[in-house]
């Protein structure tokens, strides 16, 4: 199955997994000890945060370490920004509406 990085942080964990990486790199059985499930559970989001492209594993020794890689995040914002721009003219369309609301109650007072 292919996944994606949209995949990865889908779930709450994984997103909570990326979090703690990006502060410092950590092997297994640290980074599941942050969590509630067990061990397994978390080697599994690892795999798919591995196979999406967001953790590297290297093994050192008898350890597996993981590090956190986010260059493939950039896919999200890029995702995101065309959704912010959007947003951005909508807001921008309704606060030259409002403009022109008061405009028209300043007017019609000064009518008066």
């Amino acid at each position: 199955m292919r996944r994606d990085v949209f995949q990865a942080i889908a779930d709450p964990t994984r997103r909570e997994i990326i979090q703690l990486l990006v502060k410092k790199t950590q092997n297994l059985h640290s980074l599941a000890e942050n969590f509630e499930v067990s061990r397994q559970a978390i080697s599994l989001h690892i795999k798919i945060l591995t196979e999406c492209g967001l953790v590297v594993v290297k093994q050192q020794g008898r350890e597996r370490y993981c590090e956190a890689k986010l260059d493939k995040l950039s896919e999200v914002s890029v995702w995101i920004e065309q959704y912010k721009q959007f947003c951005e003219s909508k807001v921008d369309g309704l606060e030259m509406y409002l403009d022109k609301l008061q405009k028209q109650r300043k007017n019609a007072k000064h009518k008066k």
